[in-house]
């Protein structure tokens, strides 16, 4: 076996007076494919600027092999006073580099190398870095966020980069679907320390619910204390996060009805539409088309929104997806057609760029807007720490100012002051940047409750099969079509993912055989197995339940442990099984029930 390319060892380093790193450990071989995971503000991207020797650890070790070349992107790009994108992207170049891979790349990403550093959007400043980061062909790869501010054709075709990437590869990535191809091992940051699973993604969270769950059933049994705010952040999420029966009903129902409304707007709209109750209709879009400088950015669109619908609005970024989300709440008029909006609309929008949070503020005051120690949330007073325990945050952040948080703390902080104020729409632009898995669980769960309207822009692909109804996508030439469904339901409905614009669309590769898979799966039928699976699942479920129950019961008695400890043992294990039988049944059940709907869509 080949030795390791770089090993972290025993890493230690404090954030001020607060422990972070107490004893992380990272090791990652030739040709490893490494997904860093953990809450925002565990450390990660600190570890990561440790392994690509940008940050000095307090106590500890690292290593790189000899001739091994390492290169890294951060989250937040530095261009170093570069006058072009070209001269950042040709200073990472070694010697024995290519410059032509390097011309190759800015053109596979839409870049000339002319363009200057200062004037580059988020987008187009995170793919000058990629550029400088694969220029080389490293040995190592350390990505921190690569697919933030990306749009989904550049997302793809990274996917497709790095699936070819020889070298090794360590990620940071809130994005499910982007870890779920590309990992292979997994290394979890916990309150400093690290832990390994050599599975995949996709495999990570039932493993590390399955390691709280053990700790949390280990503290109970020793009688150990347990500071309340710590465990709600560690446990209740991991409870709220498994994704239960009801939810997962309500959403195929909420897609049922989106179908249905779609299937009647191409026929009786107007009539429909009149004889809509006060509040049931949203928006009514009749025939919009609006441009700039004589080219049609949207042309002859029709749809309408119903109140409790959730509409994902995707496309390559210059597509027009501000100028759709303007035009249907109003913002905008259109120069032809006509946009209803439904009475009594109270309207709520997160932007992404956080400009409207006040860095002098403490969190508190920039809950409760301005001094005191309640927070209205839905026509009720609550006191402000309370509030911000939903969002995450213990106690003692209270009186922290909104400058110092994270970037992933901010993004809370703005959800938590979106939700509270009373709004039955709410538009959220590129919600899920820089949120970690928990929080995008707890996002998902929120809006999976919220009685309002949904609109939301995002390249998050699982994020919108979790919570989107139906998802308006760009189709070029001013074009948009409304899918019934989340973007899953979206591709196998129309054969192919979201493309580049078309004066792009020859540049970056097309990841291959992409589109290809979700539209055979809406031909095929599910087989026999597949189908009896799904008949008797939910039996198995009910019954795994009944036993989990049972078995919760008898490991509540309080003297059990000290009576009989064979027993309480042979419980506790029988307990771990049932419910890691139980998780498996669940995904099995809503990958096989998401896999009908697709068919049917087809």
């Amino acid at each position: 076996m080949a030795p390791p390319l770089l090993i972290l060892q025993d890493i230690h380093l404090h954030l001020g007076t607060t422990p972070l790193l107490t004893g992380a450990t990272l090791s990652v071989g030739a040709g490893e494919r490494v997904a860093l995971v953990g809450r925002n503000g565990s450390g990660k991207s600190t570890l990561l600027r440790i392994a690509a020797g940008a940050v000095q650890p307090e106590r500890g070790s690292r290593f790189v092999q000899p001739g091994a070349t390492l290169r890294s992107l951060p989250q937040e790009p530095d261009f170093g006073g570069a006058r072009t994108v070209w001269e950042h992207v040709a200073a990472g170049l070694g010697p024995a580099d290519d410059p032509h891979r390097a011309r190759w790349l800015l053109d596979q990403l839409g870049l000339t190398g002319e363009e200057v550093p200062d004037r580059l959007s988020g987008g187009e400043a995170r793919r000058a870095a990629l550029a400088r980061a694969l220029a080389p062909d490293p040995d190592i790869l350390l990505l921190d966020e690569p697919t933030n501010h990306l749009d989904l054709p550049a997302i793809a075709w990274l996917e497709e980069a790095l699936a070819g990437f020889r070298g090794a590869l360590v990620v940071i990535s809130h994005d499910r679907r982007f870890l779920g191809r590309l990992s292979r091992a997994m290394v979890w940051l916990d309150r400093g320390t690290t832990r390994r699973l050599d599975r995949s993604f996709s495999e990570f969270e039932a493993w590390r619910d399955q390691v709280l769950e053990e700790e949390e059933r280990e503290a109970h049994k020793l009688d150990r204390k347990i500071v309340r705010e710590e465990h709600w952040m560690r446990y209740g999420v991991t409870a709220r996060r498994k994704r239960n029966m009801r939810r997962v009903g309500e959403l195929a129902a909420l897609r049922q009805r989106r179908r249905e409304a779609l299937q009647a707007t191409g026929s009786v709209r107007m009539a429909a539409t009149e004889a809509e109750g006060s509040g049931t209709l949203v928006a009514q879009a009749e025939g919009v088309t609006k441009g700039y400088g004589g080219t049609p950015v949207v042309k002859d669109f029709s749809t309408r929104i119903l109140r409790r619908d959730r509409i994902g609005i995707v496309g390559p970024n210059g597509a027009g997806k501000t100028t759709l989300l303007n035009l249907l709440t109003g913002a905008l008029p259109p120069d032809q057609g006509r946009v209803r909006l439904g009475t009594g609309l109270s309207m709520v929008t997160l932007d992404q760029t956080r400009e409207s949070l006040d860095p002098a503020l403490s969190l508190q005051e920039a809950l409760v807007g301005g001094p005191g120690d309640q927070v209205e949330v839905g026509g009720q007073k609550r006191h402000v720490v309370g509030y911000m325990k939903d969002f995450l945050f213990v106690p003692d952040q209270a009186r922290t100012a909104v400058g110092v948080l994270s970037g992933g703390e901010r993004g809370r902080l703005m959800l938590a002051r979106a939700l509270a104020r009373p709004s039955n729409l709410l538009v959220l632009d590129e919600p899920t940047n820089d949120l970690d898995l928990e929080t995008l669980d707890l996002l998902e769960e929120m809006l999976a409750e919220y009685q309002g309207t949904v609109l939301v822009v995002s390249h998050d692909r699982d994020f919108l099969d979790r919570v989107c109804t139906s998802v308006i996508v760009a189709e070029g030439d001013g074009r948009w079509q409304d899918y019934a469904g989340g973007y899953s339901d979206m591709v196998a409905q129309r054969g192919r993912g979201v493309e580049a614009k078309p004066a792009e669309a020859a540049k970056p590769a097309a990841p291959k055989g992409a589109p290809a898979s979700p539209a055979a799966t809406a031909k095929r039928r599910l087989s026999f197995k597949q189908q009896h699976a799904l008949e008797t699942l939910p039996d198995r479920m009910a019954a795994l339940e009944k036993e989990i129950a049972t078995l919760r019961q008898a490991l509540g008695a309080p003297d059990l442990y000290a009576r009989d400890r064979a027993r309480f043992e042979r419980f506790t294990a029988a307990l771990t099984e049932k419910e890691a039988a139980l998780a498996a049944a669940e995904e099995e059940w809503l990958e096989l029930e998401m896999l009908r709907e697709e068919i049917e869509a087809g």
